[in-house]
């Protein structure tokens, strides 16, 4: 893999406005396009959440909560600095659960395959609308490609993940907006606390199928900002 760094991403700054986080991007405060996911969760998703809260209680729900974020952000961090290579071989140490699920990623999921990056943790957005920070961007198996990783306590089914699906259609959007490019596919590797790898890959029809309906869930994110 090489790197291309074909296109100028913006510097941004992150915050919390009314509790939900923003982009400053080009003078412009911008929600975070998982703020809209969050806003516009139906409300079936609401309740199944609801009912794991009560099932496995709040105080345990919210210890597996911070749990799994810590382990992403390490997941994450090990992931950036391979991309651009500063890994030190050492750096979560050598059995770490983290560095695990991430070599599980590297191995199975990013060489040989990702052939050219473009920029990790950058910042994308469509003006007027949203922002965000895409985990990759680059060319993955001869495609123009948003690519996201995720780390998880079991495996996922793809019926579960359409969340993941939405913010990667997000970011393509935004990048081809902006850019002129053309990315056509999304891929989320994900590696789970057992160190179980999946790949989920969306392209072509149904890759601009969850562009629209994001986009139906900007103007119900905006839409809501009014009434309230």
């Amino acid at each position: 893999m090489k790197w291309n760094n074909k296109y100028n991403y913006p510097k941004s700054t992150r915050s919390i406005i009314h509790g939900s986080r923003h982009y400053a991007v080009n003078q412009e405060s911008l929600p975070s396009v998982t703020t809209i996911l969050k806003a516009t969760e139906s409300e079936e998703k609401k309740a199944k959440l609801a009912e794991w809260k009560e099932r496995v209680g709040f105080k345990q729900a919210e210890i597996i909560k911070q749990e799994a974020s810590s382990r992403g952000s390490s997941m994450h961090d090990y992931l950036e600095k391979f991309l651009l290579g500063k890994l030190n071989m050492d750096l979560l140490g050598d059995n770490t659960r983290e560095k695990m699920m991430a070599d599980q990623i590297i191995e199975n999921g990013l060489r040989n395959k990702l052939e050219e990056i473009w920029g990790c943790e950058a910042t994308i957005y469509y003006p007027g609308k949203y922002a965000g920070a895409a985990d990759c961007i680059g060319v993955y198996e001869n495609k123009e490609t948003i690519i996201d990783f995720k780390q998880s306590n079991k495996p996922k089914k793809d019926e579960w993940i359409e969340d993941y699906y939405l913010q990667c259609a997000a970011y393509g959007l935004a990048h081809n907006t902006v850019y002129g490019s053309n990315i056509s596919q999304a891929v989320i590797l994900l590696c789970t606390k057992d160190n179980m790898f999946q790949r989920f890959i969306i392209d072509g029809e149904k890759f601009n199928d969850y562009q629209k309906k994001f986009l139906l869930k900007v103007e119900q994110f905006y839409e809501q900002r009014r009434m309230n």
